[in-house]
């Protein structure tokens, strides 16, 4: 599969499940990951009728469908009674995985108060090892994302969000059910970057890279490629050459600047000596 092919689309709100793959076989796009919380798409609103036409559908125009958690879900959540609805969430989650024929879920390490960092890491990492057994019994994958550093003087801030965090999560979980989504935006947001990010990775561990740009060290945005100041051939080469073999997911803007960038990310690509073919 070339290179243009392996580029996706994270649809998440911004399209109905249906009409998803729909958009996606039009535009021969292989790749999309939809959020399944909200309306319609409320992973609790869709039946087996309704899943086995979906994933019909997924087959009929070889499209690969991956689902993603919503990030304000605190999976570093520990209230009583709270604490439980997550765990039947991120199930809720694993469950539909099978029904529509999904092939990856996109998860998160929840977010901590400042004060309650340590708490928040240790609830999280043992519901992280639940989840990832789950799947296992399932025949799910898990992906855990790494998210973006919110400002120091801010109370909230998501975990995960250094190459040191992430680790701490990856390094202990240990199932075959349990691999990597990587947002190069987020990492160039914190001081070890993209190529600390990459050169500490073992990149075969890595399913999904998210693509994005923003400002270096800066606030997260989700800006077109070209709009800030990542350096997407830098990105393509180091992660290429490291052997990742997975796809990508554009996630910024609108639904046709997603589109319409996959081009301008195989020049890139390209030029900075990748084969895209």
């Amino acid at each position: 599969m070339g290179l243009r092919d392996r580029i996706g689309v994270d649809v998440g709100r911004r399209l109905g499940l249906e009409p998803a793959v729909e958009w996606a076989a039009a535009h021969q796009v292989r790749y999309i990951d939809i959020q399944l919380d909200t309306a319609e798409n409320a992973f609790t609103r869709i039946d087996d009728a309704r899943a086995a036409a979906v994933r019909a559908a997924c087959e009929r125009h070889d499209v690969h469908l991956g689902l993603h958690t919503l990030s304000a879900v605190n999976v570093a959540e520990y209230s009583p009674y709270v604490a439980e609805a997550v765990d039947r969430y991120l199930e809720g989650y694993v469950d539909a995985y099978g029904r529509l024929g999904a092939e990856w879920i996109v998860v998160h390490a929840g977010y901590h108060f400042t004060a309650d960092k340590d708490m928040r890491m240790a609830a999280g990492l043992e519901r992280l090892k639940r989840v990832a057994g789950y799947a296992e019994q399932k025949g799910a994958l898990i992906l855990l994302e790494n998210l973006n550093k919110e400002p120091a003087e801010a109370e909230v801030h998501y975990l995960a969000h250094t190459l040191e965090e992430w680790r701490y999560y990856f390094e202990r979980v240990g199932s075959p059910a349990f691999r990597l989504s990587f947002t190069v935006n987020h990492a160039h947001l914190v001081p070890e970057g993209v190529a600390g990010f990459v050169d500490g990775l073992d990149m075969s561990r890595v399913e999904e890279v998210r693509l994005a740009d923003c400002f270096r060290n800066g606030h997260e945005v989700h800006l077109k490629p070209g709009a800030g100041d990542l350096d997407f051939a830098d990105m393509f080469r180091r992660i290429e050459t490291k052997g990742f073999k997975g796809h990508y997911t554009n996630a910024f803007g609108s639904l046709a600047d997603m589109l319409a960038a996959r081009d301008d990310l195989v020049r890139l690509a390209r030029d900075a000596g990748i084969a895209v073919d």
